[in-house]
Parts: C-alpha cells; structure tokens; sequence
C-alpha cells in the first residue's frame, strides 16, 4: 500500500515509524522549519528528521491548497494518506486523491474534544479516561468516521507531558490495526454522535492564569494540565509571574484570604489558601529564574505567610 505521512511533532513519531514499517512510505509532509528560541539556528521537526535520516523526500508547504502540491500528490497517486499532528487543514483538492481516503490519529474519544487542545482538555476538566481515535479526514474539522478507538486510564498524578506520551504510543498501536483493517478490506467506520460533539480551542493566555478563588481541584488539574506548556501561572505582590508545574491538595480549612500564604509546611513547601482548602506549591519557576521546588522556595525565604498571590 502507497502512502503519504503528514505529521510536524515528536507526537507523530511512533505513529509514523507504523506507517514506515508497514507501507510503501513514498512522501512525508511537514511543517515549515522554525529558528530556535535564539534564532540564529534552525530547528528541523522531528518529523522532516525521520525522513531525512531514511531517505524520504520530505516537503514543507506553506499552504496545501497550491497546484504544484496538489500535482505532485497527484503523480505518487497514493493509496492512502495518514495524517498525525501535521498542525494545517487538509483540502478538499487532496482529501479526494488518495484510494482509500485520509485517515487522522486525533488524541481524544471522539466526539468529544474536536479541535486543537484535546489532551489539555481532558486533565483540565478531571477526566479519568482519555484515548485515541482513528479516523477519515473530511472538510469538517474532526467531524469524519471514526475506524476504531483505544483507551487509557488518566490518573490523579497524570499531566499534560505524561498523558501526551501515552496517547502518542496509543496513537501507533490503533493506526496499526487501521492500517491492516484498510488493507485487508475489513473498515467498518461508525459516523459520530452529532449530540455528543464538544470543541476544544487553543489554550488561550486567559486560562492559564490561575483564580485563587475557585476549589484546590480545579486549581490543582489546571497546573498538572498546563504542566508544561504553556504553565499555569500566578503573580506576587511584587508583579513578577510565578509558573506553577507541580502542587498538592490539602484537605484542609484554612482562614484568610484565598491567594494568601497561610501554612509553611516542612520538606515541602507554601500553602495558598484556595476556596474549599489548600494547594502546596511543590515545583514553580520565578521570572527569570530556573524551576524550584517547594524546598528551594522555603530555603532560599521567597514567600512568607501573609504574602498574597494574585
């Protein structure tokens, strides 16, 4: 079986790696190569590496919707096309091309959780469960049928970086599976619950700011679900940001005000009062500085009971 892989991140890399185990793997799409944070070198995608170190042609289009693409897609006439994080809208030109379609590794149960931010979104919201699901690339976003899901468990001590890493290897195992479900002619693809559809946005500068005001569990998932892009993040009273990466939920009451430093606990660090009890700041990053934990905070004297975080 002919395919086409369009993927950018270390995401699409176990996705990928089946795709080039188990086809003809004839082009792979990428994104545009970016500067570093420098921007005095080049940083190639993990994607557009793979393909470099086994000798694929690799492109990175600024647009897809383009007539050399579309025509040069045309000429490798592939059967299949796999799309795993690949970061751009696939057009209409080309979702019509291939033999047996396009086939995405989308990082939820769908329908819930169309769009950009669904690994995010399950930690965000407490979820216990999240997964993959395979499915045809239509023009709707997210909207096609889906071939098949895997699952896993999310735990109390999952964040975005750990659950990441489990959906990326889930991602590989279920579009293997695809891959010979296409093959051998055996798809049955179910159309998604239009009732049960829910859409996720990019994480928006807003939402990583944390309210001192609402209960230490949303707080609490709200850090493991940034953790660590982009940081949920809080100020002092001085105005520098504090990116929070890590906390612990104390079930405890607390008087003062919510955002204030009311306990010091040894070995681990400041307690913010929260509004059903308290969140110790166990691994934070002050403007400037390198991440510490709650001990470095305690020992280097950088907050004190009384202070507030706003």
């Amino acid at each position: 079986m002919k395919t086409i892989f369009m993927g950018t991140p270390e995401f699409a890399i176990p996705s990928l790696e089946k795709v080039y185990k188990n086809t003809n793997l004839s082009l792979i799409f990428t994104k545009e190569d970016k500067p570093n944070a420098r921007g005095n070198k080049i940083i190639f995608s993990p994607v557009k590496q793979f393909g470099l170190d086994k000798n694929i042609d690799v492109v990175q289009p600024n647009k897809l919707k383009d007539e050399e693409i579309i025509k040069k897609i045309k000429k490798i006439n592939p059967d299949l096309i796999v799309v795993v994080a690949y970061g751009k809208i696939i057009p209409k030109e080309i979702i019509s091309i291939p033999k047996y379609g396009i086939i995405n590794v989308h990082s939820s149960l769908l329908p819930k959780y169309r769009g950009a931010s669904p690994i995010h979104s399950a930690i965000l919201n407490g979820d216990t469960e999240s997964g993959v699901s395979i499915m045809y690339i239509e023009e709707e976003l997210d909207a096609g049928d889906v071939i098949l899901k895997e699952y896993c468990k999310i735990t109390e001590e999952d964040t975005l970086v750990t659950l990441h890493d489990k959906l990326k290897h889930l991602g590989a195992i279920g579009l293997e599976k695809a891959l010979k479900l296409i093959e051998e002619g055996n798809v049955n693809a179910e159309k998604q619950d239009e009732s049960k559809v829910s859409f996720v946005k990019p994480i928006s500068k807003e939402q990583a700011k944390i309210n001192w005001n609402l209960e230490k569990e949303v707080i609490y998932n709200q850090v493991r679900g940034l953790n660590y892009f982009p940081g949920a993040y809080t100020f002092n009273e001085k105005g520098e940001m504090i990116k929070i990466y890590k906390t612990e939920k104390v079930e405890k009451e607390y008087f003062g005000k919510n955002g204030e430093i009311v306990e010091i606990i040894n070995k681990k660090g400041p307690v913010i009062k929260t509004s059903n009890g308290g969140i110790i700041l166990m691994e934070v990053k002050f403007q400037g500085k390198k991440i510490q934990t709650g001990v470095d905070i305690l020992n280097g004297r950088k907050m004190s009971i009384g202070e507030m975080l706003v």
